[in-house]
Parts: C-alpha cells; sequence; structure tokens
C-alpha cells in the first residue's frame, strides 16, 4: 500500500464550513476512485477555537498540524470577536501564530482567468479574453511586517509611528530558489518585484536574487519596481509567468491579480516551509456577511485540494483533473452567486457536488 498522506482539516469560521464541506466531497472521490491514501482529521481554529477552547490556536490543533503532511484551512475570524484586543483577534492570533510556528516562509496564490469567466474581470476585454495565468510568490516571514523596531513616540503634533524594513540574505536566497524551481516547471519566467531604486533592503533582494539566477541558466529572469509592476498588471498581465516578490510587495500585488480575476473566491492560496509542509487556504476571507447562506463560492476551497494534489502528493496529472472538472462545471453553466451575470445561480453545496460527479467521471 501507498504511504499515507495524513491532513489536518481547519473549517474555521464564517463560511469556512460550508466550502470545506465540498472539499470533503472532493477527498471522498479521490480516495474512493482514485484509490489515494489520504487520512483526513478535523480540528478547530480561529473563533470557533476560542468559543470552545478559550484560545484561538489550541494546542491539540497545532499537535495534529505537526502529525501531518498538510493541513486544508477554511477561513478565520467574524465579526463575533471583533471586540478582542488586537493580540487576541483570531485572525492574528491564530493565523500568523499558525505561519510562525511552522515557519512559512513561502506563500503561493494561482491567479488564472479561465475562458468562461473573463467577462467578470474589470480589464478592457481585449485583454482578458487573452487571458492569462500569473503565480505570486510572495516572501512571508521576513520584511517589514516583522522588523524591529517598530512602534510609536512622540506627543501631539510630534507623534509619530514607524516600521522597519529588513532583509537577510538567506531569506531572499530561499524564496528565490523556491520560484526558479517553480518556474521551471511552468513557462520558465520568473518576475522579480523590488524597489531598488530607492530602497536598500530592494537592492539587496535584486542582487541575492541576480545571484541565485545564475544557477538556473534556464529560466528568463527580469526585475520591475512595484509601481511599474502594478500598472503592467493592469496594462497586460499576461505578460508575466512566475511573479517574485517581498512580503509587502507579494500582499499587494496578489490582491490585486485577484481583483482582475473577478472573484477573490476563486482563488486558492498556498504556504511552505523548508521541509515542503503546506497550508493550504482560500485567498478570500471568512465573508460572515454570506455564512450560512449556501451561496458561497467553493472554488478556492476545492482549487487548494488540487495545489495540495500538486505540491504535496506529487500527482500533477491529478491536481490537474481536478481543475478540469472545475472548468466544466463552468463551461455547462454552473455558477454561484459571485460569479452569475444574472439572477439564476447554483448553491455552494450544488456546485461542489457537480465539481465532485465530474472528478469522479474522469477516474
Amino acid at each position: 500500500m501507498k504511504k499515507e498522506t495524513r491532513v489536518t482539516i481547519l473549517p474555521g469560521d464564517g463560511i469556512g464550513p460550508e466550502v470545506m464541506e465540498q472539499g470533503y466531497k472532493i477527498l471522498k472521490v479521490l480516495k474512493k476512485k482514485f484509490k489515494l491514501n489520504i487520512s483526513h482529521y478535523e480540528c478547530d481554529i480561529g473563533g470557533i477555537a476560542i468559543d470552545k477552547h478559550g484560545v484561538s490556536l489550541p494546542k491539540c490543533t497545532i499537535d495534529s498540524c505537526a502529525e501531518s503532511d498538510a493541513v486544508l484551512l477554511g477561513s478565520i475570524g467574524g465579526p463575533k470577536w471583533d471586540n478582542l484586543p488586537s493580540h487576541l483577534r483570531p485572525e492574528k492570533s491564530a493565523l500568523l501564530a499558525l505561519r510562525k510556528h511552522f515557519n512559512l516562509f513561502s506563500n503561493i496564490r494561482p491567479a488564472k482567468i479561465y475562458p468562461e469567466l473573463h467577462y467578470l474581470s474589470p480589464l478592457r476585454y481585449d485583454i482578458s479574453k487573452i487571458g492569462f495565468d500569473i503565480l505570486c510568490i510572495r516572501e512571508l516571514t521576513g520584511g517589514i511586517y516583522f522588523g524591529k523596531p517598530s512602534g510609536n513616540s512622540g506627543y501631539g503634533l510630534m507623534e509619530n509611528s514607524f516600521d522597519t524594513e529588513i532583509y537577510y540574505k538567506f531569506e531572499i536566497e530561499r524564496i528565490s530558489k523556491m520560484a526558479f524551481q517553480i518556474a521551471r516547471l511552468r513557462k520558465k519566467c520568473v518576475t522579480s518585484i523590488d524597489k531598488a531604486n530607492v530602497l536598500n533592503s530592494s537592492i539587496l533582494w535584486r542582487k541575492t536574487v541576480d545571484s541565485v539566477s545564475k544557477s538556473y541558466p534556464d529560466i528568463s529572469l527580469n526585475h520591475l519596481y512595484v509601481d511599474n509592476a502594478a500598472m503592467q498588471i493592469i496594462k497586460n498581465p499576461s505578460q508575466f509567468d512566475v511573479m517574485l516578490s517581498s512580503n509587502l510587495f507579494g500582499d499587494i500585488l496578489s490582491d490585486e491579480c485577484a481583483a482582475i480575476i473577478g472573484s477573490i473566491g476563486m482563488l486558492p492560496s498556498a504556504s511552505f516551509n523548508e521541509k515542503n509542509f503546506g497550508i493550504y487556504e482560500p485567498s478570500g476571507g471568512s465573508a460572515p456577511d454570506i455564512a450560512g447562506k449556501n451561496i458561497a463560492n467553493p472554488i478556492a476551497q476545492i482549487l487548494c485540494i488540487s495545489m495540495f494534489l500538486y505540491y504535496t502528493m506529487k500527482l500533477p496529472e491529478i491536481s490537474y483533473l481536478l481543475e478540469m472538472s472545475v472548468r466544466e462545471a463552468l463551461r455547462i453553466g454552473y455558477r454561484t452567486k459571485d460569479i452569475s451575470d444574472s439572477k439564476k445561480y447554483v448553491s455552494t453545496d450544488e456546485f461542489g457536488s457537480q465539481v465532485a460527479k465530474l472528478l469522479s467521471s474522469r477516474a
């Protein structure tokens, strides 16, 4: 029997449990039809964990994740817990703590526009119809979000706040290597984003990326200042393949890529450490305004499983079949409310069931 792949499932808050239920349908097909040896264990995280355990990231959840090969995460947080002090709110005390605990230094977020849905894009028709397939690779544990010193000082008109952008060479090297290695499996093109004309941290970033690129002579490398990159994503997104960036720039640009897709409910993401342990989660939030209404888009959650198959289980063929099942559901007219251009749309459950049915038929 093939080695068992253990997965910890964290449905979380808001729409998390609803879209994760669709993920369970896909896992069932993978185990039954494709004979994949996957075991899964569900744990609490976020607001629901505060309600049940008194903390947003219980030790039992951390232990289960540590014993697993990967984690499937739904969503975290909601207005019920917004009145908590900043450091206790689920988004920070659970999600950021989880990333820190497992040293998840890289975030991968694909932004792909499907021909069936190009009309959703806010881009001009002549741009969106060409299509694009961008993979944003963002450094996740360094940069201005974690640099010291950071704080506040002064009084009155002299009151000020400050944050520090700091990057170590080893941090840039490891995220660069990942970008080049992944580019080898795609169109072999990396665009590195920085602000080397004004920032010392970006000068080191560009210098280090250039140095790493010498070990990957088969990969084309170009550099863009972040402001120009933001403009080029709007003007001509099809020019990009793998986009490599720092924590801050990646945070901004990956959301811009999400916007031009038309719905953030379409976008999965994955975060990895150096041992290839991955946490897979939708790019959107908990969407408390639609939670419990059975109208949330489950595509991002389903595509998280596609990424899990590709990066953790090393099964690109089955990953492709799952993505094609999503596309087929779209092609034959299945739409959730957020991506429907009419008053007709299917429920979260209906869309998930249809994708599972289509995947099963491909087995």
